[in-house]
């Protein structure tokens, strides 16, 4: 079954709520996909999020993109940010890109993003989602797989 961003935000609302804001909080972020030898790819990406669901758009004949069609699998870093408080937190989600070649979903897609055409678009189907961040002196790391509730480890330096 496939789990999309809509499916996510009912499942954890507080979660998606934090993750969408860590997103949201700079343009760019890093997009790891794999070569055609298995090796991996890390290119830059605008992401977002629009009608329920978590969008990749990319340029056309991007290297990214062949690498999704051939392989969907993805892992998809927040921008950190500036400097070393990593505010919100190091988000990563994983999961696997469904190309989307309708035209009547790219162009309302383009219209609503202000996309530049032509371009290649993927929709994300998540495997899992993953925050680590900081609370005191304890190391935080929230993971979500889909079907099942999300799982909190905290870790000190004991």
């Amino acid at each position: 079954m496939a789990f999309r961003w809509a499916d996510f935000r009912a499942a954890e609302p507080r979660f998606a709520h934090l993750v969408e804001q860590r997103f949201a909080a700079y343009t760019h972020h890093v997009l790891g996909t794999l070569r055609k030898d298995g090796s991996p790819r890390l290119s830059g990406l605008e992401a977002t999020f629009r009608f329920d669901e978590l969008w990749l758009g990319m340029m056309p004949r991007s290297y990214k993109a062949y690498d999704l069609r051939r392989d969907p699998r993805f892992a998809l870093f927040a921008n950190p940010g500036d400097g070393t408080a990593m505010g919100g937190g190091d988000v990563r989600i994983g999961g696997r890109a469904v190309e989307v070649t309708d035209p009547a979903v790219m162009a309302r897609f383009a219209e609503e993003a202000d996309a530049p055409q032509a371009f290649h678009l993927f929709r994300a189907e998540l495997s899992e989602v993953v925050r680590t961040s900081v609370d005191g002196e304890l190391l935080v790391v929230e993971t979500w797989h889909p079907g099942e509730p999300l799982r909190t480890v905290r870790r000190g330096n004991d």
